[in-house]
Formats: C-alpha cells, sequence, structure tokens
C-alpha cells in the first residue's frame, strides 16, 4: 500500500509540474532559414482557373528552437496567391515556431483573372514570399504565366443538372447519353489567337464543318473530348512547323499544363468520329494523353475516306492510338506510338491504306499484351452472339511495326468463311519473334507469300531498328538501322513525296514516317 502511494505521489508531482511549466522558449530567426528552391514555379495556368497545390519546404538547420516573427506575401492581402502554413491558410502570418533540425511546409496556389493584367494572351505574375524583415528579411520568388483561353463546356440547368448528348438507345430503350453540347455556327472555326479548353464533349452537328486552323491549341478537361456526328465533318489544317515549339501544328491535349502531366495517359476521352461523320482530314496534328486517340466507326458508303491522316503522331493512349471499327481511313507518314493496348486496332472489318507510317508500342506503364497492330473481322457482343463484318482491304506499304514485345502483329479472322479478310504488307519492316513457333502453321502468317507479304523484313531484335527515344515516343531512325533504303516508293503520291519532317524521300526509301538522321551526341 505505501509502495502504491509513494508512485502515486510521484505521478501526481509530475502532472503538477507539468502543467505548470511555461512554454519552451524560442529564439527571433535570424535570416538563416533554408529552401527546398528558391522559387516556386506554379507553372502555366488558363484564366480563372484554380492552379494546383506547389509546396515549399522551410529547414531551420540550427539546433535552437526558432520562431519566425513574420511570413507574409510581398502584396499582403491583395496578392493573387494563396498560402497555408502548417495547416493555417492566409496571406499573413505571425510567429511561426520551428524546432531545431525541423521543417515545416508552406502550400502555395492562385487563381488569376487575364482580364486583372495588361492587354494581351498571356501574363507573367510574380510575387514573394517573405520571411521576416529588415536585415533578417529572406524572399522565395512567386512565378505563374496565366493564358487567356476560349472555354467551351454544356450548359447548367437551373436544376442543376448539366447538358448532355444523346448516343443511342439499348435493346430495352434506355436511352445513352454523355455530358456534352452542340457547337454553335461561331463556335465552328477554331484559330491559333487563343488556347481552347473543352469541358465534356463538344460535339459538330449535322451538316457542320469545324475548322480547326494551323497552331491551334486544344485542351480538354478531365472526361471530355470532341464528338464527329452524322454528316459532321472535322477539318484540322496543321502545317509544317520549322521550330521545336511546333507552331504549325495543332496539338490536342490535356487541360494540365503542370511537368508532372506532360505524360500521363488518359486525361481525356476521343476524337470520336462517328458512324455517318464524312471527309475528315487531320493535317499536321499531334494527339496525346488521350484514353483513345481517335475512335472511327463506319464509313459514310462513299469512294471517299472516313478519315485521311497526314503527317501526324498519336501517342501516349492509355488504350489505342487509333481504334477503327469497320473503318475506311488512309493515312500518310504518321506516327502511331505508345499505348496501353494496341497503337492501331482494326476492328470489325473495314478498308485502309496506311503508307510510310510509323506504329511503335514501347508502353511501359503497365502490363500490355495487345500487340502494336491488331487486324480482326468481328466483334463478340456476349451471350454466344458474334458480329462480322468484311475486312475489304488493310494495305501497308513501306511501315515499321514495333515495340516491346516479341510479336507486334497480330491477325484475327472469324471462323466465317463468308466474312472477307484482305491484307497486304509491301516494304514493310516488322517486329515478329515467334520464338516458341505459335505461328508457324497458322496460313495467316505465311511470310513466304509474296502476294500478302511483299519484300516485308522480320526483325527479332528492335534495337536493329535504332529509334531516337522510345521513352518520349521520338520514333526517328539512326544513321545504322535497318529500315533505311528497304523501301520501295515508284512514283510517289504527294502525300509522301517527303517525310513528316518535311525531308524529300528518294527511291529507294527509308521505311517509316521519318528519314534516317544522325544523331547528337
Amino acid at each position: 500500500m505505501k509502495k502504491f502511494l509513494y508512485t502515486f505521489l510521484i505521478l501526481a508531482t509530475i502532472i503538477l509540474w507539468s502543467s505548470c511549466r511555461k512554454d519552451f522558449v524560442t529564439v527571433a530567426s535570424s535570416g538563416q532559414l533554408q529552401f527546398s528552391k528558391d522559387t516556386v514555379y506554379l507553372d502555366t495556368i488558363f484564366t480563372n482557373i484554380g492552379s494546383s497545390t506547389y509546396n515549399l519546404k522551410v529547414y531551420n538547420r540550427s539546433d535552437d528552437d526558432i520562431h519566425i516573427p513574420t511570413i507574409q506575401l510581398g502584396e499582403g492581402e491583395s496578392s493573387k496567391y494563396r498560402l497555408n502554413v502548417d495547416g493555417i491558410a492566409g496571406r499573413t502570418f505571425q510567429d511561426i515556431e520551428l524546432l531545431a533540425n525541423d521543417s515545416l511546409f508552406i502550400f502555395v496556389e492562385t487563381t488569376l483573372d487575364i482580364n486583372d493584367f495588361a492587354s494581351g494572351n498571356q501574363f507573367l505574375y510574380t510575387d514573394a514570399i517573405e520571411f521576416d524583415t529588415g536585415n533578417n528579411q529572406q524572399k522565395v520568388e512567386l512565378v505563374t504565366l496565366v493564358q487567356d483561353a476560349v472555354f467551351l463546356f454544356p450548359q447548367q440547368f437551373n436544376d442543376g443538372t448539366i447538358e448532355t448528348l444523346l448516343l443511342g438507345v439499348d435493346d430495352e430503350g434506355n436511352e445513352t447519353r454523355i455530358e456534352g453540347f452542340f457547337l454553335e455556327d461561331s463556335e465552328l472555326n477554331w484559330t491559333n489567337e487563343k488556347p481552347y479548353v473543352i469541358y465534356g464533349y463538344a460535339a459538330v452537328g449535322q451538316n457542320k464543318i469545324l475548322t480547326i486552323e494551323a497552331g491551334a491549341r486544344v485542351h480538354f478537361h478531365a472526361d471530355s473530348g470532341l464528338i464527329v456526328g452524322n454528316l459532321g465533318s472535322l477539318q484540322v489544317n496543321g502545317m509544317l512547323s520549322t521550330t521545336e515549339e511546333l507552331e504549325n501544328e495543332v496539338i490536342f491535349e490535356s487541360d494540365r499544363l503542370e511537368p508532372g502531366f506532360a505524360n500521363v495517359p488518359g486525361q481525356w476521352g476521343t476524337i470520336w468520329l462517328t458512324d455517318g461523320s464524312t471527309n475528315n482530314n487531320i493535317n499536321y496534328a499531334t494527339i496525346k494523353n488521350a484514353s483513345v486517340g481517335i475512335l472511327t466507326e463506319n464509313s459514310d458508303g462513299t469512294t471517299n475516306p472516313t478519315l485521311t491522316l497526314n503527317n501526324s503522331k498519336i501517342y501516349n493512349s492509355s488504350t489505342a492510338g487509333l481504334l477503327a471499327r469497320t473503318g475506311f481511313v488512309e493515312a500518310n507518314n504518321s506516327v502511331f506510338g505508345s499505348a496501353g493496348q494496341s497503337s492501331l486496332y482494326l476492328n470489325l472489318g473495314g478498308k485502309y491504306t496506311f503508307r510510310h507510317c510509323t506504329f511503335a508500342n514501347y508502353w511501359n506503364n503497365s502490363f500490355r499484351v495487345f500487340p502494336a497492330v491488331l487486324l480482326d473481322n468481328y466483334l463478340d457482343l456476349g451471350n454466344g452472339t458474334v458480329l462480322t463484318e468484311d475486312l475489304v482491304q488493310a494495305d501497308f506499304s513501306n511501315c515499321i511495326i514495333d515495340g516491346l514485345n516479341g510479336v507486334e502483329l497480330f491477325l484475327d479472322k472469324h471462323d466465317d468463311t463468308t466474312t472477307m479478310f484482305e491484307y497486304n504488307f509491301t516494304n514493310c519492316l516488322l517486329k515478329f519473334d515467334d520464338f516458341n513457333n505459335r505461328f508457324s502453321n497458322n496460313e495467316l502468317y505465311n511470310f513466304t507469300n509474296d502476294m500478302i507479304f511483299d519484300d516485308v523484313l522480320r526483325v527479332t531484335n528492335s534495337t536493329t531498328i535504332e529509334f531516337k527515344d522510345t521513352s518520349k515516343d521520338e520514333f526517328i531512325i539512326g544513321e545504322t538501322s535497318v529500315a533505311i533504303g528497304i523501301g520501295n516508293t515508284p512514283n510517289m503520291p504527294p502525300a509522301i513525296q517527303s517525310d513528316i519532317l518535311g525531308n524529300p524521300r528518294t527511291n529507294p526509301s527509308d521505311v517509316g514516317a521519318y528519314n534516317h538522321i544522325t544523331f547528337d551526341d
């Protein structure tokens, strides 16, 4: 009992002493703070759209517990920046404690209106986080570029619902809708004066033409995209650029402009050329970081392709670069880069011509089962129902098909012998390493049949193709590549007389979208 009382008295004394002690003593900082960076760049944002949240770490490297007398924005309460210091939001802070050899986080964000600044389509806004005053003052600069933009989005109704587009009706009569809107006549000409930012799906209506001029920049929010409806048309009029800025190309990408999102796949939906859209032409365009770069369905029943694609690049798609279902496509000098499934998927038949194209799937974000190029003529609808269509034509000439997998071409013909499955590869370079002889007895891969595989060079090692940098989807070939001079392009049509960079071709030509170059060391 005495032992218990003795222990109790000791604990009571400790508790009483603790409750009466003063807060620990700190000394004022002396201008010796250290920072994780001397300038916080908030990257480019669009007007009136909030930035991402950026962080700055502040270090007390001394052995003393200190307090920082003031932390504030240089422009004070009128600053366009917002801070959060150790969980407290504001623009001015007093006596922030920081223990010896410890650190604290400061989070920074902003929302800017281009109309608050001088005239022009972009403005550089700066301020600084100031630590203390007088001789002890230290600063960390804040820099943001704000751009004006044209924002296109669906209407929000009084009841809080948002405008949608009708995609169709299922067998039970239930409507399938997607958040989106039809472009007005005044919205059908996109220029290079300002970027375009799309929320939801922007739709081109019947007998309407969306024209996108050279140098335009189109940014899609998450789950957004572009739809070309029945009898509608898309005309992308990009031109050859002369600098690395790609000043004349039309670029389709996400509205996340931070460097950390530059190569994140699946940030937006797709460019959807629906059944009945007609005479779609895409020239000198880059389509990146989509779920599906281009989805095209069914031909319009005429002799003209539903989609003509020239001198364009589609890469870093989370599913497929170009997905065509019973499509009618002609592509020249174009690059179909990395995708989570296939760079090119020709599904449910159709009619296709590819000249001097590069299909190269170096996807490394996850395990990939599908080949770079996949052709089939059927669609399994489930419950034992299979839909088949004729593959009337799939011609590949002077193309490269390559990737990280051993076999990068898969031909999948339905057992229905009445359905056409016509394909041809001429003067192509093909990654096809059938190391386990899986395809040796499959008549679809009879590489000795020059009526189907004419002058096709099979490779088992991608290093012999020698691309510039597959991790960046840079599929220019080098000066020792086996792709040099194995093409055959007599009487070249205008679309392929030069490569995608405007360099003239000779005959015999290099295969793929690019002529070879000498890489810089």
